[in-house]
């Protein structure tokens, strides 16, 4: 099993698609409520190409945004600017970032932070974001435990159709799971058809995954404190939940 970088699977024929093949669009609600309870400014970790970023923004609010992925913040600027949106986006990994500035506010929209490939980076990036906080400010992580993927679901597309005639999709073809690293990785295939377009790529998506205690530890690690761990719908969870948001701050 071989990690693959964000920033290079985010790139090319994938950054193209990504918009058009997600499920859902991210609700922007639960960091706009999360803005307005720590303050601005804020940053959001991962922006990609702009959701709910360039939403935060329509409404006002002091929100930068990073990425790893060149090719998914050119896609940010260019809809910020179809627009008119003024928006600050810096080209970084979460573990290198060095802005030179501090925030009330840091989230993930998303669990962003599972493509984080072992705990040494997570460690690191952990670690950067401590140091970008402000005194008072709060970091908001989501996470997940991803469940192994079921044999039946393999081979079997997700389609779109883009309004220009071409036919876009990925398709799982196969997946490698390590419970010893945490680590899941899917080997995704992704093509275009049609309208005189063909195109195809494949790539391995990777996960790692953190269970409750071992991401306090990291936490801890990185001189940080846990201030709650709660749900995707903001109540309290259960040490087994696979889904859960840390909220940590500075020690």
């Amino acid at each position: 099993m071989e990690p693959v970088e964000p920033a290079l699977f985010y790139s090319g024929l994938v950054a193209e698609l990504y918009a058009m093949l997600r499920s859902s669009d991210p609700d922007p609600e639960p960091y706009a409520r999360f803005i307005a309870r720590t303050g601005e400014p804020a940053l959001e970790l991962g922006c990609g190409d702009g959701d709910p970023l360039l939403e935060l923004r329509r409404r006002g609010l002091d929100v930068e945004g990073l990425d790893s992925s060149a090719d998914m913040l050119e896609r940010c600027r260019a809809r910020a600017g179809r627009e008119g949106l003024d928006v600050v986006l810096h080209h970084a990994a979460i573990e290198t970032m060095q802005l030179g500035a501090r925030y009330r506010s840091i989230f993930l929209a998303g669990p962003t932070f599972n493509l984080i490939i072992d705990d040494e980076t997570a460690t690191r990036a952990l670690d950067r974001i401590g140091q970008h906080l402000a005194t008072d400010g709060l970091a908001l992580i989501p996470l997940f435990i991803p469940e192994p993927v079921a044999g039946d679901h393999l081979g079997r597309p997700k389609t779109r159709e883009t309004g220009e005639g071409a036919t876009v999709s990925f398709t799982v073809t196969s997946v490698r799971r390590d419970e010893t690293r945490r680590l899941q990785s899917a080997t995704l295939l992704y093509e275009r058809v049609g309208a005189g377009s063909d195109a195809t790529l494949e790539r391995d998506w990777v996960l790692h995954w953190h269970t409750q205690a071992g991401f306090r530890a990291l936490v801890a690690r990185a001189g940080l404190q846990v201030r709650a761990v709660i749900g995707p719908d903001g109540r309290p969870v259960a040490d087994d939940a696979q889904q859960f948001v840390f909220i940590v701050g500075n020690g």
